[in-house]
């Protein structure tokens, strides 16, 4: 059967993968950050990840206020960069795989969970830039890519133990499935930022730490985290985080923390990134 191996956090910050395509890496400003994931990038090539089911919130690019699903799961054999305003990032196609999307998504919805199937879709820096990260700059992602957009930029946000009871249908529908797969999870966004009004550039250490250590200790304790508390706390794009929560609940109650890693700013942005293995 599939089996859920691993979970990856990582924030998606537009202006790291505008850094990457520029051939601005080794610049002193974003050099610390490129380095913080040079570990993460061998370790993802020793696990070879058959499929990565990545979370993360659309930014207007596939869907508008004209339609705005909680949480939506794209279905197709490919999705294609998505052109935010400035042309699409140099990036790979990213190749879906179909038969697991549908899968997952008819498991999750006969478990109660009202996903939205996808068949097309443009995707853009909230699931590149994560890919990015971990994979450099291939001709061609090196696995297959599940994308599951979540609404984390119009009110009401699913909670966090929406998104954590989600994560734990979506590995009940992994484990269903009749291939022999290694398949990852990873949950996008965030870490602390606000991007406008008085608290503009909000950066807050402490929570993004609380929040790691939880991700690994306590994960039933971050998803009774109320959305005020990450807006007040972490700022009114900290939302972002209760996608890490679909990523923690989809693995074991027992995991490995295998590297973390934490760097202010980014684009007055907190990156944080996390790295968890089942037992």
């Amino acid at each position: 059967m599939a089996k859920i191996t691993a979970g990856v956090a990582t924030s998606h910050v537009p202006a790291i993968g505008a850094a990457l395509d520029l051939g601005k890496t080794q610049e002193d400003y974003w050099k610390p950050i490129f380095d913080g994931y040079e570990f993460s990038k061998e370790w993802i090539k020793n696990e070879k990840p058959d499929v990565i089911i990545l979370v993360y919130n659309d930014h207007a690019s596939a869907f508008s206020l004209d339609l705005i699903p909680t949480f939506a799961i794209g279905c197709a054999e490919e999705f294609q960069p998505a052109d935010e305003g400035w042309g699409p990032r140099p990036v790979p196609t990213v190749k879906g795989h179909s038969e697991l999307a549908w899968h997952i998504a008819q498991s999750a919805i006969l478990d109660e969970f009202d996903m939205t199937i996808v068949n097309n879709m443009d995707v853009d820096h909230g699931l590149t830039v994560p890919l990015s990260l971990m994979f450099g700059q291939p001709e061609e992602w090196p696995c297959k890519i599940i994308p599951l957009a979540v609404n984390v930029v119009q009110y009401p946000p699913p909670t966090g133990n929406r998104c954590y009871n989600l994560g734990k249908a979506i590995r009940k529908a992994v484990e269903s499935f009749d291939a022999d797969l290694n398949v990852q999870i990873w949950g996008t966004g965030g870490m602390s930022h606000q991007l406008q009004g008085p608290r503009a550039g909000l950066i807050n250490k402490e929570f993004d730490t609380a929040f790691l250590d939880g991700l690994t200790k306590d994960p039933q304790g971050l998803a009774k985290m109320p959305h005020i508390d990450y807006v007040r706390e972490a700022g009114s794009e900290g939302i972002e985080m209760v996608m890490w929560l679909i990523m923690r609940g989809a693995l074991n109650d027992d995991i490995d923390e295998r590297y973390r890693f934490y760097h202010v700013p980014a684009s007055n942005c907190a990156v944080g990134h996390i790295i968890l293995e089942n037992k």
